[in-house]
């Protein structure tokens, strides 16, 4: 079945294929390869009955990313076996986008309030994203509850 277009729109080269921008609203999803991002889970466990301070924290620092054009993702997840853990997904454009927000004035706020709420650092584990699919839907914010 062929991928609902809105009239008048002129089809993409490659349907689903992201070359830079969301392109017209369509129901393909997203997919990028990301040659040469960098990325980062992080764990954070927090101190018992702190994850809800911990998730203030890093929510406000998230209202923040504008300011950081390199960082491309950054994802908060509720561990959902260990009540007081935090996971953090981040993408990065390259190594000198990683850099510049980890020197960004918000970061360093962040990385001052964490220590209260943490029982240990963070834990860092490096990867190098390699390919992307994101249903569009998601993306365009038609399937996510906007919590602003």
């Amino acid at each position: 079945m062929p991928p609902r277009r809105r009239p008048g729109r002129q089809a993409p080269t490659r349907p689903g294929v992201f070359t830079g921008c969301v392109s017209e609203p369509t129901d393909d999803p997203i997919t990028a390869l990301l040659p040469g991002r960098v990325g980062l889970f992080v764990r954070l466990v927090c101190k018992a009955g702190a994850r809800t301070a911990a998730l203030d924290i890093t929510n406000r620092y998230i209202d923040s990313l504008a300011g950081e054009p390199g960082t491309e993702a950054f994802i908060v997840a509720v561990d959902p076996n260990e009540a007081d853990m935090l996971w953090l997904y981040e993408w990065f454009t390259d190594d000198d986008a990683l850099n510049a927000h980890r020197s960004s004035a918000p970061f360093h706020e962040m990385m001052a309030e964490l220590p209260s709420v943490l029982s240990a650092p963070p834990a860092l584990i490096r990867v190098d994203p390699l390919r992307m699919h994101l249903q569009r839907s998601v993306a365009e914010g038609r399937t996510v509850d906007r919590i602003f």
